[in-house]
Formats: C-alpha cells, sequence, structure tokens
C-alpha cells in the first residue's frame, strides 16, 4: 500500500465528521478508509485525500 494513502494526519481526523451522521470518524489502516460507525459508511481516502461525499462512501456490513 502506497504509504501516502496510509495515514491520515491525526488533526485532520479530529476536524472531519461523517457528512450524513455529523458523528466523529475513524481511520482504518487495513481498507484506507475513513469509518463512520453511525452512519455505517467507509469513506476513501485517494491520493492522500479524503473523499468526503455519501455517493462515495462504502456501506458496511454489519
Amino acid at each position: 500500500m502506497d504509504e501516502r494513502v496510509s495515514k491520515v494526519d491525526p488533526k485532520l481526523l479530529e476536524l472531519l465528521v461523517c457528512p450524513l451522521s455529523k458523528a466523529r470518524l475513524s481511520f482504518s489502516r487495513e481498507t484506507s478508509e475513513l469509518v463512520s460507525e453511525k452512519a455505517k459508511l467507509a469513506y476513501p481516502i485517494r491520493d492522500g485525500v479524503p473523499i468526503m461525499l455519501v455517493s462515495e462512501a462504502r456501506r458496511i456490513e454489519e
């Protein structure tokens, strides 16, 4: 996995929230995504940039 994609600035993570639920996000190192447990969505990170669009998010199965 590309090192640029596998890390997220902790300060950025503190500021970002899920656009749907407004809940805090956690970073998944395995999938390189920002995860909203409340909305059950995972937002991709492309070239080091979080894509915070619900239409681009992946549904998380229970």
